[in-house]
């Protein structure tokens, strides 16, 4: 789903969007001169490997998302959960699967090996 910026007011703008079994539900809306808020809930099931085991598991995925959008070049340290939509084009599907990527670049145990505190090596 992809939302032209310029077309985003001071009224919120909901939306709602499915990729990859995963929901993204919640709100656009202007915040600054080349700002959007985007305020939302991410909720799905998302297929990781565990990384001591290897065996494939289904994570629940249940997270709130705020996010700033700017059609520019922001340079700042203090707010570092900005994305920038250069071409003045917000892809909310692009956000999604970025937020998918995160969770599954990230370190996993399953449940078994979650509550094993035994030291674990294995040869293959």
């Amino acid at each position: 789903m992809k939302i032209v910026f310029d077309k985003i007011g001071q009224s919120e703008k909901p939306f709602d969007l499915t990729v990859n079994g995963v929901r993204l539900e919640g709100s656009l809306a202007k915040s600054g001169y080349h700002r959007l808020a985007l305020k939302g809930n991410l909720a799905g099931k998302v297929e990781l490997a565990c990384d001591r085991c290897g065996d494939e598991y289904h994570y629940d995925m249940k997270s709130p998302l705020h996010l700033t959008l700017s059609d520019e070049v922001i340079e700042t340290e203090d707010d570092l959960d900005i994305i920038e939509f250069i071409d003045g084009v917000i892809d909310l599907e692009f956000i999604v699967q970025s937020e998918i990527a995160s969770i599954s670049n990230s370190y996993h145990y399953c449940e078994k090996c979650n509550s094993d505190d035994e030291e674990f090596e294995q040869e293959f």
